[in-house]
């Protein structure tokens, strides 16, 4: 009996092992008591500096859009650019990953 508890033990040990649950983490920050997440990041391959992310501010998730840390400015889904704002996710991201390429 004692056998028995010890197998099923060990199997369900492997099994949980086996088993990959996929691993969601966010970064945030508070500037200027607005919670800034930032939900998802790609850097770009060919330019270092820039990076396509969907941040989420107080909660309100938004596209993603390219942030140039090179020369400050994002571009949204429709083609608007924008320069980056005091405290903003643009000025989050580029701070945080430190590659501004200047």
């Amino acid at each position: 009996m004692n056998s028995i508890r010890y197998t099923f033990f060990v199997l369900l040990l492997i099994l949980s092992f086996l088993l990959a649950f996929p691993a969601f983490a966010s970064v945030c920050r508070n500037y200027n008591g607005h919670q800034i997440c930032i939900l998802s990041i790609n850097r770009s391959a060919k330019n270092y500096w820039e990076y396509r992310a969907s941040v989420s501010v107080d909660g309100v998730k938004t596209p993603i859009e390219v942030y140039n840390c090179r020369q400050r400015f994002k571009i949204q889904q429709n083609g608007t650019i924008l320069p980056f704002e005091q405290n903003s996710a643009g000025e989050m991201i580029c701070s945080f990953f430190n590659s501004s390429g200047r």
